[in-house]
């Protein structure tokens, strides 16, 4: 596996894939790569697929920015926006490397013990080791599927 994080211009690129667990208290440590480009203080929040989305606090304000010039009128706007912002929390990294996970992030993403960590471009998914088998098992069979799609988007 490759297990990078690193600056491409101004932006950060985020791979890999990092297997740790969650303590008793909630902390999960973070792959060393990823903390370099997360900073200190990152933000966590409810992602897709019923795992957690971690941005650098730049990219965060770029997202917020975004999701901010959703129309107000429209009820998905107003239902993702709501969704993923109510989640979202400011983690701090600790002289460890771990970062504490509030229990309702837990409790939304499964987390329990074994974790995955993964490098997705712009951000970390946070994965409990259980879902994310299943979603790859699922994903890999489709995978040619899936990349046919992309060719849509000039990928």
């Amino acid at each position: 596996m490759v297990h990078l994080g690193y600056r491409v211009g101004v932006m950060i690129m985020f791979m890999g894939e990092y297997h740790h667990n969650i303590d008793v208290k909630g902390r999960l440590i973070v792959p060393a790569k990823f903390r370099e480009h997360l900073g200190d203080t990152f933000v966590l929040t409810r992602g897709l697929d019923q795992c957690l989305f971690g941005y650098p606090l730049d990219e965060w304000k770029q997202i917020e920015k975004k999701l901010r010039a959703l129309p107000l009128t429209k009820k998905d706007a107003r239902a993702f926006t709501r969704f993923f912002f109510s989640g979202a929390i400011e983690c701090e990294i600790d002289k460890q490397g771990r970062i504490n996970i509030a229990t309702p992030l837990m409790q939304y993403a499964k987390l329990e013990k074994e974790c995955v960590v993964l490098g997705v471009s712009n951000r970390i998914e946070i994965w409990s080791k259980e879902i994310w088998n299943e979603y790859f098992a699922q994903s890999e069979e489709s995978f040619a599927e899936i990349a046919e799609n992309m060719i849509d988007f000039d990928i």
